[in-house]
């Protein structure tokens, strides 16, 4: 298929070098996309249909055969060969049972060892006689060492997770799923299905996955291009509003303040404070006529437009319109017959200019901004009955500051300039957005995320257990009203397929603590994992555990608490033991990753070293946060876990 491809000859078929350039592009977008993936074999599973899917199921009606697999392929003569995964035939693969074998004589699942086919394995779902199994492939397939960026998981989907994946364009689908449960995995493969099913549509609106970090979205950078496509665009939060550079920092509580979603309507009774109402008429001369527009006149106007409650910049494009209309409409009365060049002559009149610019003055979001930060007057007149005295001090900045450049901008200040960059002007909209890790945005943040699906729908994928902000989110229902979705469906993963099982009922113990009332998970795994906790006399025990773990095959982390980090770097370097920084992928020669517990959310292991829990707890601003950030920690590792301690392990553990 792919030599078919670059074979194409387009000299003869384009009509000019615009159309040349673009079919080009075209042609070398789909050799990227049927490029080969090495050990990644082209088709995982087959399906023995009892009858022609979609044909009538009479006595000998004969039934099909299909070999299910990550992309279709076809034959030299077009004639299919392996069945796209997302495809309708192939959704009896993931959801066919005994109880409901939806018309499948036999499942058949294969086993690949570097791309090499190793072996198989049979369910005859419509034999009552056959007992049901643990697929043996199904569980080597979900232990398999982690080694590199994350992988796609089509050959393991399970019910529950291609219910979520194949739901539809229209809804809105928040998935609250524990350490291991594969959230992160539903969601790409949910885009992955949306591109296969809608692509037409999504092509022309795009779609997006909102990561918390860069080392996390290039963890998973590789999922969707191997299932061919390579189309979707991937950001953080940050990226999405950098319209100033960031280089400042909030202490905890301005943070909580400017993340709180009465900033929007601080915001929005600023930008429109800049409008004035109309005092002097308009007067427009045109050859040697002269005409009125009275000053009460210009006031319906205005009223009219701000009552609407269109973008500031909208209305501001509007007015003048308006005030030409105003003098079309008197023109017509005294006989003349103008047309819309007349009117929009009269829009570009320099009274009416000079007017529009009095009424309705152009505002720059990050001016507004940094006004309301350091002008105490200003904020205190559009935050009243809003934020109380004491909120309005503790965002206000203490120096004062000349311009907008040379400003300190921190992450949150960004966000209230997104915010009033959208009440001037409308944020452009895709037509689908995944938001991961969604547990730790401020509302300001969801309202930031959700202007970017204003016309779309969105995949939000989080734990609640996982919050490790200050102002992270109390519930999903009121993180989806304040992303504009609040339709969305919550659906719960609770089966966990990457942490061991003792490993993930010792993390559970801080879940009364950090989130009552949330479902445990409960790993499906059948090898229960290594695990264990040593108390340790210095740093070189933690390295010496760090070996210990590198002698198992597969990827290997230290998590240590941010402070710790430095000291372990240079412990790691004083033994001789080589490591990688959060996101670089491993090699052969180099397995560990020294990993800052703040970035190991999203991130897994074969094996981890997590240093001194209670260093990680005392590392956030208060104790829930830190028990939070503990429970991520405690569960990145997919074989096995060793917690290494000096000072006592906090009591929530005991």
């Amino acid at each position: 298929m792919r030599e078919d491809v670059e074979s194409l000859d387009i000299r003869d078929v384009t009509a000019n070098w615009v159309n040349a350039a673009v079919l080009a592009r075209q042609i070398d977008e789909r050799v990227k996309a049927l490029a080969d993936l090495s050990g990644t074999p082209l088709f995982f599973g087959r399906l023995d249909y009892l009858h022609a899917p979609g044909a009538d199921r009479a006595e000998g009606a004969a039934g099909e055969q299909f070999y299910i697999g990550r992309r279709h392929v076809h034959d030299a003569d077009g004639d299919p060969m392996v069945i796209d995964w997302r495809a309708p035939v192939s959704q009896p693969f993931y959801r066919a049972s005994r109880k409901d074998p939806m018309d499948v004589a036999l499942r058949r699942r294969f086993g690949y060892t570097g791309g090499d086919l190793t072996a198989y394995e049979d369910e005859h779902l419509s034999d009552p006689a056959e007992a049901a199994t643990t697929s043996r492939l199904l569980q080597q397939e979900i232990e398999r060492p982690r080694v590199g960026p994350m992988r796609d998981i089509v050959a393991t989907i399970q019910p529950e997770q291609d219910e979520i994946v194949r739901s539809g364009l229209g809804g809105t689908v928040c998935v609250q799923g524990g350490p291991g449960t594969g959230k992160t995995a539903v969601g790409l493969h949910r885009v992955a299905y949306l591109l296969y099913a809608h692509r037409e549509r999504l092509a022309r609106t795009g779609t997006l996955v909102i990561g918390p970090n860069r080392s996390f979205l290039r963890y998973i950078e590789q999922v969707l291009p191997a299932l061919g496509e390579l189309t979707v665009r991937q950001a953080t939060v940050d990226d999405l509003v950098a319209h100033v550079e960031v280089r400042g920092t909030d202490d905890a509580g301005a943070a909580l303040v400017k993340g709180d979603a009465r900033m929007a309507e601080v915001l929005r009774r600023a930008v429109r404070s800049h409008v004035t109402l109309p005092t002097e008429p308009v007067v427009v001369v045109r050859g040697s006529r002269r005409w009125r527009v009275p000053a009460y006149e210009l006031e319906e106007i205005v009223r009219e437009l701000l009552e609407r409650g269109i973008r500031y910049g909208a209305a501001r494009e509007a007015l003048p319109q308006r005030i030409a209309h105003a003098v079309l409409v008197q023109m017509e009365r005294a006989g003349e017959a103008p047309d819309d060049r007349v009117q929009d002559a009269v829009a570009r009149n320099a009274a009416v200019k000079a007017a529009v610019k009095a009424i309705w003055p152009p505002v720059d979001p990050a001016k507004l901004v940094l006004r309301l930060l350091t002008d105490a007057d200003f904020l205190a007149e559009h935050a009243e009955g809003v934020l109380t005295g004491q909120e309005q001090k503790t965002i206000l900045w203490a120096k004062p500051v000349r311009s907008v450049r040379s400003a300190k901008w921190s992450a949150a200040d960004a966000v209230l300039i997104d915010e009033a960059a959208d009440l001037v002007e409308r944020t452009h909209s895709l037509g689908h957005v995944v938001l991961d890790e969604a547990q730790d945005l401020s509302p300001m943040q969801y309202r930031a995320v959700g202007r970017r699906c204003t016309t779309g729908s969105a995949t939000v994928l989080g734990d609640l257990a996982q919050g490790t902000t200050p102002w992270a989110t109390r519930g999903w229902e009121e993180s989806l009203a304040h992303l504009g979705k609040p339709e969305g469906v919550v659906e719960e993963l609770t089966a966990g397929f990457r942490v061991p099982t003792d490993v993930i009922a010792y993390a559970s113990r801080l879940l009364p603590h950090i989130a009552p009332g949330l479902t445990p998970v409960a790993s499906v795994r059948e090898n229960p994992g290594f695990f264990e906790i040593r108390g340790c006399a210095g740093d070189a025990e933690v390295v010496a555990a760090c070996r210990e773990l590198l002698e198992n095959e597969g990827s290997a982390g230290l998590i240590a608490a941010d402070a710790r980090v430095p000291a372990l770097a240079e412990a790691l370097t004083a033994a001789g033991l080589a490591y990688l920084s959060p996101g670089e992928e491993t090699t052969a020669r180099t397995r560990l990753t020294l990993v800052p517990a703040s970035l190991a959310k999203g991130l897994e292991y074969d094996y981890v070293v997590l240093d001194e829990p209670r260093a990680v707890v005392d590392g956030e601003p208060d104790e829930r946060t830190g028990l939070r950030r503990l429970y991520v920690c405690l569960t990145r590792a997919v074989s096995g876990l060793i917690v290494t301690h000096t000072a006592p392990l906090p009591p929530q553990l005991s």
